[in-house]
């Protein structure tokens, strides 16, 4: 079966630092673009972070802030989060397609994990 595990979220304070992990059994990393997604209350999910090979992308609001990574030995992304903020407090999600074109969307993405609550407050 193919699916993504998310862990790492938590409570944490404002200017705190995480680290997400993502997962991936049932098929390997290698060749497959990974992004991270995110969903607070009230809005819809969107992408802000993408993977592949050795490209990375990052929406304006986490760039400098957030750091993705990938090993492949373990099957499994990372996503760095550090200066949190309140605004980031939602789940965060990962999931997988060829490519990551226009992966804001989250369009053509598959194999969703459950999620990881992160929420920022003091």
């Amino acid at each position: 079966q193919v699916q993504f595990v998310e862990s790492g979220g938590g409570l944490v304070q404002p200017g705190g630092s995480l680290r997400l992990s993502c997962a991936a059994s049932g098929f390997t990393l290698d060749y497959r673009a990974i992004g991270w997604f995110r969903q607070a209350p009230g809005k819809e999910r969107g992408g802000f972070s993408c993977i592949s090979g050795g490209n990375t992308y990052y929406a304006d609001s986490v760039k400098g802030r957030f750091t993705i990574s990938k090993d492949n030995a373990k099957n499994t992304v990372y996503l760095q989060l550090n200066s949190l903020k309140p605004e980031d407090t939602a789940v965060y999600y990962c999931a997988t397609r060829p490519s990551c074109i226009g992966y804001v969307t989250g369009r053509g993405f598959s194999s969703w994990g459950q999620g990881t609550q992160v929420t920022v407050s003091s």
